[in-house]
């Protein structure tokens, strides 16, 4: 934040802190161009290989002035336990990883996503989910990721990236953002909303992941597919807000009741989570990292298919 910015806000009573927090969930490039020279801004570039996303090569070539890089894929973001990938890291762990970048409590993070798929947007999605499980308020998604900055002409910087003093970052746990098995077992009993964030052949089970043991989905749940909130605007992935309330009533989501969101590994599922949490506002929503690798771990939980309109509920054999 400039020392003039700062100083209109001391004068106004106001915190930098509080003022962080006029960031909206997601931010469009405009904004973030506006406000690079912000101190208490973290620029978090976490691209992969997913959808060709890139690397840290990739990031030295060509990045947003000023921001900072973490591998989504290789970083430590999520982990396999007891065969079940994809889970959240413990929160000791995190808060490492998340200092080691140079982000402490009162920083306001803006995470990029490469901008070059809707798998890639999840990326984002997952992070931001973290950071919000751990307590942190203050960060946001740039729409369009970096593709998308390129695409509209603002600065890029190359080279060495810029160094950084790592920080203290201290986790607020906020667990009602985690579902576990057992909430999701618990929310099938009490008619909770469970929504599947996968394409819907996986839904259906004519397609399976290598994550689940066996194809479905689980008993109940309804199909709101993560890719159908993503448009490809000339090669930079943007999130569809405008269409987001049509696609909520066509799945018959009520936004007041308990809902959860899952996939295979909690990827796809962080997006429809924050699509459904961040920008349509559900007061009481989590995400099941597990997601169908936890849920299919067992024999004893149901799966459900459903092929040519018929749906079948099998239960898990050996």
């Amino acid at each position: 934040m400039s020392r003039l910015l700062l100083g209109l806000v001391g004068a106004l009573g106001v915190s930098a802190q509080a003022y962080a927090l006029e960031m909206t969930p997601l931010v469009d490039a405009q904004w973030l161009n506006e406000h690079l020279d912000e101190e208490e801004l973290v620029v978090l570039d976490v691209r992969s290989s997913i959808d060709d996303g890139g690397d840290a090569d990739s990031f030295a070539e060509a990045r947003i002035p000023g921001s900072r890089y973490s591998s989504y894929t290789d970083d430590g973001w999520r982990e396999t336990r007891e065969s079940v990938a994809g889970l959240m890291p413990e929160v000791s762990d995190l808060e490492t990883l998340i200092g080691d970048l140079g982000i402490d409590n009162d920083s306001a993070v803006v995470i990029v996503p490469a901008g070059t798929g809707a798998t890639d947007f999840g990326s984002a999605a997952r992070v931001y989910w973290t950071l919000k499980v751990l307590g942190h308020e203050d960060v946001a998604i740039l729409n369009g990721g970096f593709a998308g900055w390129e695409q509209q002409g603002f600065d890029v910087a190359s080279g060495e990236p810029e160094s950084y003093d790592a920080a203290e970052f201290d986790a607020t746990l906020r667990e009602e953002l985690i579902a576990s098995t057992e909430d999701v077992e618990a929310a099938r009993e009490s008619q909770a909303q469970l929504v599947d964030a996968r394409p819907a052949d996986y839904f259906s089970g004519d397609n399976q992941s290598p994550a689940a043991r066996v194809a479905g989905t689980i008993p109940g749940a309804r199909s709101l597919p993560h890719q159908s909130h993503l448009n490809d605007q000339n090669g930079a992935y943007y999130l569809d807000v405008d269409g987001l309330q049509s696609r909520i009533n066509a799945v018959e989501l009520d936004s007041n009741e308990r809902t959860i969101a899952f996939c295979n590994t909690g990827h796809w599922a962080a997006t429809d989570w924050f699509v459904l949490s961040e920008v349509a506002e559900f007061d009481n929503i989590a995400m099941y990292d597990g997601s169908m690798a936890a849920w299919t771990i067992s024999d004893s939980r149901p799966v459900q298919l459903a092929r040519e309109g018929i749906k079948q509920v099998k239960e898990l054999l050996n």
